[in-house]
């Protein structure tokens, strides 16, 4: 069976990696001229190292990035309101989580697939469905397929055309991402850190032992013209503040926070949507790339099953569907408790998350990195 994946993501390629594993014919259409990552850095939670454990791929994601065993959430001035230690997850999944550049992460999996495999310059315009799918690309060209795999992000062509859904939410947030040389103190290793302010809030990983990767969250009624991002956290730690001024500005990346209202259906016949098409989350949670991660997982282990490519689409929807809504209604919850602005709202806020039993903790953390399904070994 020819199957077309629209998207060179980490979805798209780990669901293309899952699904030459298990014998299948797998194309991917990047719209892009190179493989490039969108965004900085990122962590990679349990869930996306077991699936890449599954794979064959962990120890070399692991080497090109840094296991991360402890993640602290803090105020501005990196005192800990909560700190989960990671090792109790490791035990029972196996699994590391790794904080990696998303350029180093993306070449791995292309290397895996290989990139014949992967059709550059292919961005999609429509798609003709009859006798399978006829896509038609902006260069003239087109390609038919028997099965279909949108992978193609929040503003998929592929929902669009296909399905007809899609309302973007807005969470008045703004976002910076970048990655900054670290060589000037030996703290925070193999650590996560997020830090909360008033209405503002601050996250930074290692990713090697030169680099660290961090973003800065605003809500959008402190953006004033002609405003710095370093203005604009002068109030949190002296290295945070460091950590901001020494970045190059090429090097940062600007965004509004968006995610996608959940929808009901992702999959008709043998087309089906993945990771952000389907179910695009806030960052707040860290998991929008550890659940398209997971979607590719659940869709290589029922291919390995023999089903049809129809049951198969349909099944993948029926198991996935719960555990991603969670992740984007808490994540999108998250984002409003970490980005109070009131004084009093604030000191509550923090007061409470220290008061907040560790076993309560641990309880969220593993329904997010469990990865067992039903029908699935």
């Amino acid at each position: 069976m020819d199957i077309a994946i629209i998207g060179a993501g980490i979805g798209g390629l780990t669901t293309a990696l899952a699904l030459k594993q298990n014998g299948q014919k797998v194309t991917i259409y990047e719209s892009a001229d190179e493989i490039k990552s969108v965004g900085a850095g990122i962590l990679l939670a349990s869930n996306a190292m077991q699936v890449f454990k599954k794979l064959g791929v962990h120890k070399k994601i692991e080497n090109a990035g840094r296991i991360i065993s402890n993640i602290k959430t803090t105020d501005a001035q990196l005192n800990t309101l909560y700190s989960v230690e990671l090792s109790s997850f490791e035990k029972k999944y196996g699994a590391n989580s790794v904080a990696i550049h998303r350029a180093d992460l993306h070449k791995i999996l292309a290397d895996e697939i290989g990139f014949e495999n992967i059709k550059l310059s292919k961005r999609l315009l429509k798609i003709d469905k009859g006798n399978g799918f006829k896509l038609n690309f902006d260069d003239e060209t087109s390609v038919k397929c028997e099965a279909l795999i949108g992978a193609d992000g929040i503003k998929s062509i592929v929902r669009n055309q296909l399905f007809g859904t899609g309302t973007l939410r807005d969470t008045k947030q703004k976002c910076w991402r970048g990655v900054s040389e670290f060589d000037w103190t030996s703290k925070y290793n193999h650590e996560a850190f997020e830090s909360w302010g008033k209405g503002k809030r601050f996250g930074f990983v290692k990713i090697s032992e030169k680099n660290v990767y961090w973003y800065a969250v605003v809500n959008e009624s402190f953006m004033k013209d002609n405003v710095t991002i370093t203005e604009l956290f002068q109030e949190f730690h002296p290295e945070i503040v460091k950590i901001i001024s020494e970045t190059p500005e090429e090097k940062i990346i600007f965004n509004d926070i968006k995610d996608l209202q959940p929808i009901t259906k992702w999959q008709d016949g043998n087309v089906c949507l993945i990771g952000d098409a389907a179910h695009a989350t806030t960052p707040n949670m860290g998991q929008g790339a550890c659940q398209a991660v997971e979607d590719a997982y659940v869709i290589g282990q029922l291919f390995a099953q023999g089903k049809t490519v129809k049951e198969i689409f349909a099944l993948y929807e029926k198991l996935r569907i719960e555990k991603a809504h969670y992740i984007v209604n808490t994540s999108w919850k998250f984002g409003k408790v970490a980005h109070y602005k009131n004084s009093f709202a604030v000191w509550l806020r923090n007061t409470l998350v220290k008061l907040t039993p560790q076993s309560a903790i641990e309880k969220q953390l593993d329904k997010v990195f469990s990865i067992e399904y039903d029908n699935i070994k």
